[in-house]
Formats: structure tokens, sequence, C-alpha cells
């Protein structure tokens, strides 16, 4: 079976060794966000965690002693996260991989009002988030020529999923955005890395009522999202079974739709 991982291994190239990398991580207090920055530190990285809560930052600072910078604060407010990027800029260095990891997920139907607060909470964690976080670090790492930005999307934003509106449509755009940022960054030294996870087993995939094939514990998910990175991918879906159940999803899709064709 080909790899579902697309990418060119001169990015590897342009990134420090492991243990000496410099990563900003959002959602960095709980599941894979944890598992993410857990890796790296484990090896020796400097990490930016950023999250809303401070307590589980302090803990996990506690826990790899001088290697973690806690910056508490909402994906949402780009004020906060302006002045954690220019601290840890300051303090440690341009990033070598800023990796855009928080998001949230609710159950959402549109013909309920009160869902509308809803979908406006998930666009703005799960999309511009992503935006808020990302963009403080581009300027400084076009001008460092080197680099990573990691965005995690999802599965779920290949075909929209009934009851999950809000965070397929998130998760669309999000995989749409990154496409967008990577041709603006080509040539610049900076690459944009798109990865789309299946099911992990988090708190938040413990709500879910019905099945979920191929879950990975965080953990293993991390694991072979850093490979992806470190290989120069620059959209993965982990694991590649899940993309071939996005993929059938989708045609099956394609196939129930009509076709619109012009009148002559």
């Amino acid at each position: 079976m080909g790899s579902t991982c697309k990418g060119y291994a001169v990015v590897v190239s342009r990134l420090k060794p492991e243990q000496s990398l410099r990563l900003v991580i959002s959602g960095a207090s709980s599941g894979l966000g944890l598992a993410l920055a857990r890796h790296y530190l484990e090896r020796g990285a400097t990490v930016a965690a950023f999250a809303r809560r401070a307590d589980l930052l302090q803990a996990l600072a506690a826990e790899f002693p001088g290697k973690v910078y806690c910056y508490p604060l909402d994906v949402r407010d780009p004020v906060a996260i302006r002045h954690a990027a220019d601290d840890f800029i300051a303090r440690a260095g341009v990033p070598d991989v800023v990796i855009a990891n928080a998001g949230v997920s609710v159950g959402t139907l549109t013909e309920y009002a009160e869902d509308l607060a809803a979908f406006q909470q998930v666009i703005d964690i799960n999309v511009l988030g992503m935006v808020k976080t990302f963009q403080p670090f581009v300027a400084p790492m076009r001008a460092a020529k080197r680099g990573a930005l990691v965005g995690i999307a999802s599965v779920a934003g290949f075909r929209g999923l009934p009851g999950a509106g809000a965070y397929s449509a998130s998760k669309a755009a999000a995989i749409s955005y990154l496409e967008s940022l990577r041709v603006e960054l080509h040539g610049s030294g900076v690459s944009v890395v798109t990865l789309c996870p299946g099911y992990i087993k988090t708190a938040m995939t413990a709500r879910n009522p019905y099945p979920m094939p191929f879950m990975l514990a965080p953990e293993v998910a991390a694991a072979r999202m850093v490979r992806a990175i470190e290989r120069g991918a620059l959209f993965c879906v982990v694991p590649w079974q899940m993309a071939l159940v996005g993929r059938m999803l989708r045609l099956w899709y394609i196939q129930k739709c009509t076709l619109c064709t012009p009148s002559i």
C-alpha cells in the first residue's frame, strides 16, 4: 500500500538536530498536544506550550525543568499570542516548528438556534485559532529561511459528517487554508505541513457514541506525526488506513450527487 504522506525530504535538512529544536505547540495541556510536547521534550527540545489551563502547563514544566515555556492563553486571542510569540523568540529564538493543534469538537445541528454559538466557537478555535497561532511566527521564520508550520486538521475534513457540521466544516477549512499558506510561502524556506488524524483516544473522542475504527493512543499518533514532519511530508493522514476510509466516504458522496450541467 502506498504512503499517504506526500512531501520532499529537503524540508528535513533545514531543521536542526532534534535535541536542539525549538517548538511552539498550541493545545499542549492534554490529548494529542500534550503527547506531541512530551515526544519532543523527551528528546531534548525546547517547547513553548500554549493552552488555557495554566495548572496543566505548570505540571508539564515541572516534569521537564528548564525546557518548557508556559503561556496560558486562548488561541482566539491574537494579542496574547503575539505577546507569547515575542517573549519566546526573545528568550529562546525563532522556532523551528510551530504546531497549531488546539481544537474543539461539539455536536451541532443547524435547525437549533441555540447551536449557533457552538458553530461560532468551533470555527473560531479550529480555523481562526490556527491562523492566529501562525501569524506572529511567519515573518521571523521567513527571515530565518527555515522551519515548518504544522496544522492539525482531520479526516473529518474530507467529508461532512451528520451532527458534526461545525467540526467537519472547520477541518475542511483548515485543510484549504493550509494549502493556501503553503503556496504563499513557496520558496521561502518555510514549509507548511497538513496532518489529518483519524480517531485518537482522548477526552474528546471518549464522548463519541459510535464505533471509531483504527483508533490510536495519543503517544502513538504523536510519534507518527513527528516522523512525518521530520521526513518532510507536506500532507499526511494518521493512521494511513483512515485515508482509505475518508476517500471511500468522499467517493460514495460524489456518486450520490447529481452533476449540474448548464442547460443549452
